[in-house]
């Protein structure tokens, strides 16, 4: 027969969850934003919750295949609307929970977005210019890795690196060893 589960039963089932957060909370402050310092957040007070795991932040899983890296201020898109032009279902005019009310809904505002998709935004709306800010602070590092390595095997990747290391006033990587310049 089952008996009710006491608080001490409840505080124990609910310990793989609590381990969890406290595991994202943790290692997402190991994270390095593309400045070198401790990544940032990027949604905020009155903003949609952004990031791959809804902690305000552009950290992922294993399983984040886009590599929700990339944190730019939505509004200041010039180039259209960035989910009509990377093709994707437009989440970018929507509400949703907010940043510490989730019970509220807020608008998209800074989102940390799929490296393909600022790679591809750039490309198809017409140059880096049309992406006003990039929120450099809350820019994973591994973006910029990423970018850096596949750059010279990729136009669209290149232009997404310059892109960057303009945006965030980086210097440009030394080209490796038999990369096309």
């Amino acid at each position: 027969r089952l008996r009710p589960l006491g608080r001490s039963d409840r505080a124990v089932a609910n310990m793989p969850a609590l381990a969890l957060l406290a595991g994202l909370s943790s290692s997402a402050a190991a994270y390095q934003n593309v400045l070198g310092g401790e990544l940032e957040r990027c949604s905020g007070a009155g903003m949609a919750l952004t990031g791959f795991t809804r902690i305000g932040k552009c950290v992922d899983r294993n399983d984040d295949a886009g590599s929700h890296h990339v944190c730019i201020d939505m509004k200041s898109n010039v180039g259209g609307n960035f989910c009509e032009v990377t093709g994707q279902p437009n989440w970018c005019g929507s509400q949703m929970s907010c940043d510490g009310t989730p019970a509220d809904e807020c608008p998209v505002e800074h989102w940390c977005v799929c490296q393909w998709a600022f790679a591809s935004y750039i490309e198809r709306a017409g140059g880096c210019d049309k992406i006003q800010k990039v929120v450099c602070e809350a820019t994973n590092m591994v973006a910029l890795k990423h970018y850096r390595e596949q750059a010279a095997h990729s136009p669209h990747i290149k232009s997404a690196l310059q892109c960057l290391e303009e945006k965030c006033g980086l210097e440009k990587a030394a080209p490796s060893i038999g990369a096309v310049v």
